[in-house]
């Protein structure tokens, strides 16, 4: 498991009976996660000094609960800054169990000698932008939702990246890159996070059963010839790191060469000293690079 042990100011404390109690910075959250199945006992205290509580509903979704929090504060990871608000369907802006792939992603840039470019597609609020930008690359951040652009770009300018070479679109995943295929545009490495079901800007569907696949097969077109990396995460849909791995084979190292390794995100939690899984990525190297 790839698990996200570098993190200062985010910790998940305990898991019971549903829920996981977690420090943001300053503040403590209690959220639902569907992995937690067991029952412990909530010795720890600060299950009762939430600032923070989502609860969720029987009939599907929920609300939240709030005990003395901001309507925004901000973390730091590296030299990275993630402005956080609670929102709809328990979210605060941020997945910390990407940390781990930030520094692999970091790293693969760092250590290439070469310029970078990056196209990260279903971007959400930039935390994979924002490390490609810090380690030197220039990147195409891709999400339907202005506001989640919007979000990524004050994550930037914290971040101290709003001179970076970074280019902030909203538009549909998929057609942006079948026109990036038709302008002949190339990357040297490319990322996905992809949500389960989606509706594009102009009403597209994305289903990731049926999507997924053509579609990383779509991407191939727009690499370069000695591609760096393509990175793919999934966490709504459970997707096994097998099928990742599978998917990627065929897609891209069978016709790059390089190799694909696939496994589990986590977290660490601080009370069990277990990690919890939370959704599942596959890692693309390129034969000059791996």
């Amino acid at each position: 498991m790839w698990a996200a042990e570098h993190w200062k100011e985010y910790e998940i404390i305990d898991t019971s009976d549903g829920e996981k109690l977690e420090r943001w910075g300053r503040y403590l959250l209690i959220r639902p996660d569907p992995q937690v199945i067991w029952t412990t006992p909530k010795t720890n205290p600060e299950w009762k000094i939430r600032n923070g509580h989502y609860h969720r509903s029987s009939r599907g979704g929920g609300e939240w609960e709030f005990f003395d929090l901001p309507e925004q504060w901000s973390i730091h990871y590296g030299s990275l800054t993630f402005n956080l608000k609670p929102f709809s369907f328990k979210h605060t802006g941020l997945f910390p169990e990407q940390a781990a792939n930030w520094d692999w992603i970091s790293e693969k840039i760092k250590n290439t000698g070469r310029p970078v470019k990056v196209l990260n597609l279903f971007a959400y609020t930039g935390g994979a932008t924002l490390a490609a930008a810090a380690a030197g690359a220039s990147v195409t951040h891709v999400d339907a939702s202005k506001g989640m652009v919007n979000w990524a770009k004050e994550n930037a300018r914290s971040s101290g990246l709003a001179d970076a070479p970074i280019r902030w679109l909203v538009d549909d995943c998929v057609k942006f890159v079948e026109r990036e295929i038709r302008r002949q545009n190339k990357y040297d490495a490319i990322i996905m996070d992809p949500p389960s079901y989606g509706k594009g800007p102009k009403g597209e569907i994305w289903k990731i059963e049926s999507s997924v696949f053509p579609f990383i097969e779509l991407c191939t077109q727009i690499l370069e010839k000695k591609p760096l990396f393509f990175l793919v995460s999934s966490y709504t849909t459970g997707l096994q790191p097998a099928v990742l791995s599978y998917m990627m084979n065929l897609a891209i190292a069978r016709r790059f060469g390089g190799f694909v390794e696939a496994d589990e995100l986590g977290l660490p939690v601080h009370d069990s000293g277990l990690i919890l899984p939370c959704g599942a990525s596959g890692r693309y190297s390129g034969p000059d690079n791996s």
